[in-house]
């Protein structure tokens, strides 16, 4: 039988895979409403899915080549009285670490739950026996 969490992030990977991904905030650009509020990576949202605000579920897009669900900010507001969860995909530690602390200031919070990393497959131990 699967794990709760190995069915938590397969089916945030399966959103992702069938989802069409919309980065309306590109890297380096300012929120529409608090131009203060500087995107340090792209930001964006999976059309066709809901989030607790009504619009389409928080996308955080990292470096990493492979766009798999790295990690996931839940995050609390106290201005908008909501809460949310974030998907970081393709996300480095350091990139992880830019998202969270964007998540974490002005009457906002946000905790980090990280995804495992995948197994590194283990190497033939060489046989000292006759083949």
């Amino acid at each position: 039988m699967q794990s709760f969490e190995a069915a938590f992030w397969q089916t945030l990977d399966h959103l992702v895979a069938t989802a069409r991904l919309v980065l309306d905030r590109p890297r380096g650009t300012a929120h529409p409403r608090y131009p203060e509020f500087i995107y340090p990576l792209d930001y964006g949202y999976l059309a066709g899915t809901t989030a607790a605000d009504g619009d389409g579920i928080d996308v955080w897009v990292g470096s990493l080549p492979e766009r798999r669900v790295t990690a996931v900010i839940c995050t609390v507001d106290r201005g908008k009285r909501d809460a949310e969860l974030k998907l970081l995909l393709g996300c480095t530690p350091q990139e992880t670490e830019m998202a969270l602390n964007f998540h974490n200031r002005d009457g906002q919070a946000g905790l980090l739950v990280l995804r495992a990393p995948l197994p590194v497959a283990d190497t033939p131990a060489e046989s000292s026996g006759p083949a």
